[in-house]
């Protein structure tokens, strides 16, 4: 228990963290180039979700994640999630998930700043490199590792 806590309140205090700089140094800046032409960090603000759709929906996405982090911690506490790939992908989203959730509640936008301009990608930040990456460790467990799982924990002698 005490592991996830400070995974997720590592996630979102990184996302915070990096949010600041963007704030504070990149928006000054204009934007600082990683790797020119393929990779830059500019400040901007995010009235919608990912791609910049639902612009203005500010309650929709606060209320929207305060009920999808409930589910998910729920699906934690009632073990629907097993093993520890799947219960890392349960907290990078809920890291991310939260880590946006603050920028709205606070600034009523989501603070982006990475831009990847080789494919003309939407800006990001780190909540959501942390909502997509624990959204393709979720796929993989569901797909690959679930049911291997809860097989195995059928055959589990039982404990007293």
């Amino acid at each position: 228990m005490l592991f996830s806590v400070l995974l997720v309140a590592g996630i979102v205090a990184l996302d915070q963290l990096v949010k600041y700089w963007a704030l504070t140094v990149v928006r000054a800046a204009g934007e600082i180039p990683l790797i020119d032409g393929v990779f830059y960090c500019v400040y901007t603000e995010n009235r919608g979700a990912a791609f910049s759709i639902l612009q203005g929906q500010r309650w929709f996405f606060i209320i929207a994640t305060a009920v999808a982090v409930a589910a998910l911690i729920w699906l934690l506490k009632k073990k629907f999630v097993m093993g520890q790939w799947g219960r890392m992908a349960v907290l990078f989203i809920i890291g991310g998930a939260l880590g946006n959730f603050i920028d709205r509640v606070r600034l009523g936008y989501v603070i982006d700043m990475f831009d990847f301009r080789l494919i003309n990608f939407a800006v990001f930040n780190v909540a959501d490199s942390f909502i997509v990456i624990g959204g393709i460790m979720g796929l993989i467990y569901f797909l690959f590792m679930d049911e291997k799982l809860r097989k195995a924990q059928l055959h589990e002698p039982e404990q007293n």
